[in-house]
């Protein structure tokens, strides 16, 4: 594991804070994935996570930072064996009723991705979605996805190159200036890269999803609209240059 981070597992940070709240847990899906906007953010994130991991049956997968255990959940559902980590005993609640009302078998419980409580390699592979954004040490916790992954290693990040940077800026300035808000980190690909590469594992798959900002689309409300919005744009070479959130999987090398 790598200790580096400064920050990593301060639990003062918003990252613990926020989501150490039984209202905010219970109303997170219905703000992040409710609307035509959101439950199209589920599905594809559902669709790109089941592609990249390949056949799910029997497969033994951790999902690091599972929040209220939506992909927890989807691929359970599709045959995996999961384990479903995060720091919030108030999101692991939603997350075991949601799981329970959709008959799915997942193993919750409390873990700090800056830590992960398990051996390496113990499982085939791992999943951490919306997580190296927010956590305090990004380069810690997804060295310590990497360690306890056998084979391959499916995340995401919004990309410096992308509208969703200048939001992110405002954010953290608004965050310095003693706001109460998720002042959220961008990344720059090289360094996501240089990353995997000092873990050894390669990037074999890459997802980007919107052009505009999330919340355009979440503004203008039409799946509609941003069905064909992004479809141009994405024709006109936008999306792979500026695409944003990027969701990539990378496999570890042979040694």
């Amino acid at each position: 594991m790598s200790g580096a981070d400064p920050g990593a597992g301060d639990r003062s940070h918003y990252s613990y804070a926020h989501y150490a709240n039984a209202d905010v847990a219970a109303g997170f899906d219905a703000l992040r994935f409710g609307g035509p906007i959101g439950e199209l953010l589920a599905e594809t994130q559902e669709r790109v996570i089941a592609d990249f991991l390949g056949r799910l049956e029997g497969l033994q997968v951790v999902d690091v930072g599972t929040g209220t255990g939506r992909a927890a959940i989807v691929l359970a559902t599709r045959g995996a064996r999961v384990t479903g980590v995060d720091a919030s005993y108030e999101m692991l609640d939603v997350a075991r009723t949601r799981a329970s009302a959709a008959g799915a078998d997942v193993h919750f419980e409390v873990g700090d991705a800056h830590a992960l409580p398990f051996g390496d390699r113990s499982f085939d592979a791992g999943v951490s979605l919306r997580v190296l954004m927010h956590t305090p040490g990004w380069s810690q916790a997804l060295a310590e996805l990497c360690r306890v992954s056998r084979t391959r290693v499916v995340f995401d990040y919004p990309s410096a190159r992308s509208l969703a940077a200048l939001q992110a800026g405002v954010r953290r300035l608004r965050a310095a200036l003693g706001s109460k808000t998720e002042a959220y980190r961008v990344f720059w690909p090289g360094r996501i890269r240089a990353a995997l590469v000092a873990h050894g594992f390669r990037i074999t798959g890459v997802h980007r999803q919107f052009v505009l900002p999330i919340a355009v689309h979440k503004t203008v409300g039409s799946r509609g609209f941003t069905t064909t919005s992004e479809r141009a744009l994405a024709a006109l070479g936008l999306n792979a240059a500026f695409g944003s959130p990027i969701t990539i999987v990378a496999e570890r090398c042979a040694s």
